[in-house]
């Protein structure tokens, strides 16, 4: 081990603190990433096809707030803590005690996107591509806050950036939060917007949605390499994660609507359709 390392930024969680009023940097994440998600989803129905409206946009985020905490908790509470939950039941609902899961908030988007595309008569690959296109924004933001938190940090190593955590024991480990900010982030939202100005895959709904879900998956099963996996799970099957065993179905997922997505129809409205 090295016996010089990056000191540990000591940011204080709370960031607002008015008397017995506090609002946390893990709050402002997600206000942050649903904001500036729905801004960006607001430009790509004006610039990409006629799949829906500003309007109808605008009434969605409601919908998909509720997916992303409902789903988050209750993901969290069944893939992670399933035992404890079930001798606490009580404690499934205290949220400001921590604990939200991407892929439990991934079922209840996806859910608000089928539910509101179907009372609204909109394509609901269509409008999983748009969601998915402006995921990454909200999952750069969370991982920061991750950080901030000195929360889900890294496994030990050796690395001139590694880190001793607070609550992570006296070895310097990878900041594996800023790992995940910078691939599910940063480089997913590049990708995602590379492909947006493909007309082909904007126009085959379901294409863009596979590209996000194969893409978080493989930069999430990397980024579990340098994660230090959860104490109460440790490794699990032949020395995977919980992270990376979840996103397998994702990848495979993902990977089939990019694939019979290449034949599906253009959208109406779509020239040549």
């Amino acid at each position: 081990m090295l016996s010089f390392v990056v000191a540990f930024p000591q940011i204080d969680p709370i960031a607002i603190e008015i008397g017995p009023l506090a609002i946390r940097w893990y709050a402002l994440a997600y206000i942050a990433g649903i904001l500036l998600g729905w801004r960006y989803a607001i430009i790509l129905v004006e610039r990409g096809p006629a799949v829906t409206t500003r309007e109808a946009i605008d009434d969605f985020i409601v919908w998909v707030t509720l997916g992303i905490i409902l789903g988050g908790r209750l993901g969290y509470v069944f893939f992670y803590k399933p035992g404890y939950y079930l001798s606490h039941p009580l404690e499934a609902f205290y949220v400001w005690q921590g604990g939200m899961s991407f892929h439990g908030g991934l079922v209840g988007v996806l859910l608000a996107v089928y539910l509101f595309a179907r009372q609204r008569g909109v394509p609901v690959l269509a409008l999983g591509d748009i969601v998915a296109s402006v995921v990454p924004i909200g999952l750069f933001f969370g991982r920061i806050a991750n950080f901030i938190n000195a929360e889900l940090y890294g496994r030990p190593g050796d690395v001139p950036w590694a880190m001793v955590f607070p609550g992570g024991g006296p070895w310097p480990r990878h900041p594996s939060q800023l790992y995940e900010a910078a691939l599910e982030g940063l480089v997913l939202l590049a990708v995602m917007a590379v492909f947006n100005h493909r007309t082909s895959w904007r126009t085959q709904p379901g294409r863009i949605g596979g590209v996000f879900l194969a893409g978080y998956a493989v930069a999430r099963i990397v980024s579990e390499l340098f994660r230090e996996p959860d104490a109460h799970l440790g490794f699990l099957l032949a020395g995977t994660t919980m992270g990376q065993l979840l996103s397998l179905p994702m990848l495979a997922i993902g990977l089939y609507l990019i694939v019979s997505g290449a034949s599906r129809p253009p959208l109406p409205g779509t020239p040549g359709a």
